[in-house]
C-alpha cells in the first residue's frame, strides 16, 4: 500500500525491478482500513479441459488437434512391425513393402500395427505398451489446462543453503522447487530443466562427477578447477552478485542447438542462479537455432510453449535478406500452416519464438542471422543461425580455458551423414567425418584447449559417438578425457517417441561425457 500512495517509492521499485525474472513468488495480500469489512473478490481459477483421471485418449479421438495430427503423421511414416518381420527374408528385387500402421492399440492409444490381427499376433508390443501409454497421458496432461506447478521456478538461492547435485529429487529440494508429488510432474520438470541443469551439474564445485567415482579424470580435474575459479569466489567468501563485479563473463557455446535454443530465457536463468558470483553469456549456434519473431510480426498468435521446438528470423531492418523466408511464412494464412511437423531424420525448422523486449539484431556484428538479448545483469543470450565454422574466426583469438567451454547436446557424431559419402566404399560417412557436418568443427574446438562436453540420448548413442571419435581423422588421438562416458543424473525422465517407429524411444541427455584438446608439454632432456 505504501507504493500505491507514494509515487517516488513506486518509481524506485520499477527501477529496481527492471530485470525482474519470472519467479514463482507467493503474492502478499493486504487490505486498507476502509476495505477492512469488504469481502475480498476471489479470482476464479480456469477450469481444466481434461481432469487427471481423463488423460488417456487414442490419438484419433484426442480433443487436441496437434495430437490428432501427430497420429496421422505416424500412420504415414511408421511400418507395421509384424509386416516388417515377415519381409526381412524377401529378396532385394521384391517390391512388397511393410504396410503402414493404421490400427490404434486400445491399451496405449498409439497407431502401432496395420490391422487388429497383427496387433494381436505381436508378442513384443506388450514390452513397450506401458511406456507409450505413459507418453500419451503426459502429452494430454501438458495440454489439459491445469495449473502446472512444476513449471513455477524458484528465485535466487539462499546464500546460506548449499545445492546438492546427487539427483533430481535432492536438487529440487535444496533449490526450493515446488514439491514433485507425482511421477508425471517429475517427467515434465526434468524435460524442461535438463539442458540448463546438466550444464550446471557438470561445472559446479559440488558436482556429482568426481575423481572418487571415476567419472572425472585428472586432466578433467585441472580443466574444471580453472573454470571454477571464475564461477565461484574464494573459499570461505559468500556467493553474491557483488563478487562478480570484477570477473570476466563465463562464455558457454552450445553448438548444434535445436530445442534448447527455444527455451524461454527464464528457464536458462536457472543456470545462472546456481552461480550467484558469476556472469554468463550463452551462445546458441547451429542451422536450426530459434530466432525471435521479426519486429513487424503480428501478435495475435500465442507464443510457443517451453517444451516445443522453435526458430525464428533475425530481427531488424538490416536482416531483410535473412528474414525474407520467415516474413513470407508469417504472411501465410493460419489454416495453411501444418498443425504438427513430424521429426523423421532431421528436426523440422522451428517456428519463431517470442520476441523479448530487449532483443536486438546482431547480424552486423557476426555476419549471420543472429540476435542478442541482455536478459538480466547476470545473463546474456546470443543466438546464431549458422554452422559454427562460419563464425569461429571471430572467436578463435579470444578463447580462454578459464572462462570458455563448449556443450553439444546429442550431436550424433556416429550417425551417417545424409550428404557425404566415402570415396572408397561409397557408404555414408559418420557425421564427425563429414565436411558438411561436424568434420571441420571438432578439430577447431580441440585446438582451443577448452573443455568440450557432449550428451547422448541412450547408451547406444553414447557408444556410437565414442566409436566414431576414435577413428575420425584429426580427432582420434588428439584429445584427453575430461569426463568419462556414463549416465547423466540430470537427463530427462520423459520418454521421447519417434514418429517413424513408435518402438524407438529415448530420453533426452541420458548420458554425458567430456574431452579437451590434448596438451603436449615440452620437457627438457639432458644429453
Amino acid at each position: 500500500m505504501l507504493l500505491a500512495r507514494n509515487p517516488g517509492l513506486r518509481a524506485a521499485a520499477r527501477a529496481n525491478l527492471r530485470y525482474a525474472p519470472r519467479y514463482a513468488v507467493p503474492q502478499l495480500y493486504s487490505r486498507s482500513l476502509f476495505n477492512l469489512f469488504k469481502k475480498a473478490s476471489a479470482k476464479p481459477q480456469p477450469q481444466p479441459i481434461l481432469s487427471q483421471d481423463d488423460l488417456f485418449h487414442p490419438f484419433s479421438n484426442s480433443p487436441f488437434p496437434a495430437i490428432v495430427a501427430r497420429g496421422d503423421a505416424i500412420k504415414s511414416l511408421a511400418p507395421c512391425p509384424v509386416c516388417a518381420s515377415q519381409h526381412e527374408h524377401t529378396h532385394a528385387h521384391t517390391k512388397a513393402q511393410p504396410s503402414a500402421v493404421a490400427f490404434e492399440c486400445p491399451d496405449c492409444g498409439w497407431p502401432t500395427h496395420c490391422t487388429e490381427e497383427h496387433w494381436r499376433a505381436d508378442t513384443e508390443h506388450s514390452k513397450y505398451c506401458s511406456r507409450l501409454r505413459e507418453v500419451n497421458e503426459d502429452e494430454h496432461d501438458l495440454r489439459s489446462g491445469r495449473r502446472l506447478r512444476e513449471f513455477e521456478l524458484p528465485g535466487p538461492q539462499d546464500t546460506e543453503a548449499a545445492i546438492s547435485f546427487a539427483n533430481w529429487d535432492v536438487f529440487w529440494y535444496t533449490r526450493s522447487f515446488p514439491s514433485m508429488d507425482a511421477e508425471r510432474s517429475r517427467r515434465h520438470a526434468s524435460k524442461l530443466l535438463t539442458y540448463p541443469i546438466t550444464i550446471g551439474s557438470v561445472i559446479h564445485q559440488f558436482s556429482g562427477l568426481t575423481l572418487s567415482n571415476q567419472r572425472l579424470t585428472p586432466e578433467g580435474s585441472r580443466s574444471l578447477a580453472a573454470l571454477r575459479t571464475t564461477l565461484h569466489g574464494p573459499t570461505g567468501t559468500p556467493e553474491t552478485e557483488e563478487a562478480s563485479i570484477d570477473k570476466p563473463q563465463m562464455r558457454i557455446f552450445i553448438l548444434g542447438a535445436r530445442a534448447e535454443s527455444s527455451l524461454p530465457p527464464h528457464v536458462w536463468e536457472q543456470l545462472t542462479l546456481l552461480f550467484p558470483a558469476a556472469l554468463f553469456h550463452l551462445y546458441f549456434i547451429g542451422p536450426q537455432v530459434s530466432l525471435p519473431k521479426p519486429p513487424n510480426a503480428g501478435t495475435s498468435r500465442p507464443a510457443p510453449s517451453a517444451a516445443s521446438s522453435s526458430a525464428e528470423a533475425p530481427p531488424g531492418p538490416q536482416a531483410e535478406a535473412a528474414t525474407e523466408s520467415a516474413n513470407a511464412e508469417e504472411s501465410k494464412p493460419e489454416e495453411e500452416k501444418p498443425v504438427y511437423l513430424p521429426n523423421v531424420y532431421e528436426p523440422p525448422t522451428p517456428a519463431p519464438i517470442a520476441r523479448h523486449k530487449r532483443v536486438r539484431s546482431s547480424i552486423e556484428r557476426y555476419g549471420v542471422p543472429s540476435y542478442t538479448v541482455p536478459y538480466t545483469p547476470q545473463l546474456t543470450i546470443t543466438g546464431m543461425q549458422c554452422s559454427y565454422h562460419e563464425v569461429h574466426a571471430q572467436f578463435q583469438d579470444t578463447f580462454d580455458p578459464y572462462t570458455d567451454l563448449f556443450f553439444l547436446f546429442s550431436p550424433g557424431f556416429g550417425f551417417p551423414s545424409p550428404t557425404s559419402t566415402s570415396e572408397t566404399t561409397g557408404e555414408p560417412l559418420p557425421q564427425i567425418e563429414s565436411p558438411t557436418e561436424w568434420g571441420p568443427v571438432i578439430p577447431l574446438l580441440l585446438a582451443t584447449k577448452c573443455p568440450i562436453f557432449v550428451t547422448g540420448f541412450s547408451p547406444a548413442d553414447v557408444e556410437r559417438d565414442i566409436k566414431a571419435m576414435s577413428t575420425a581423422p584429426g580427432v582420434a588421438g588428439e584429445f584427453d578425457w575430461v569426463i568419462t562416458p556414463g549416465e547423466n543424473a540430470f537427463g530427462s525422465e520423459k520418454w521421447e517417441v519417434a514418429d517413424f517407429d513408435p518402438r524407438v524411444m529415448v530420453k533426452t541427455n541420458w548420458g554425458v561425457w567430456g574431452m579437451r584438446g590434448k596438451r603436449r608439454d615440452v620437457r627438457e632432456r639432458s644429453i
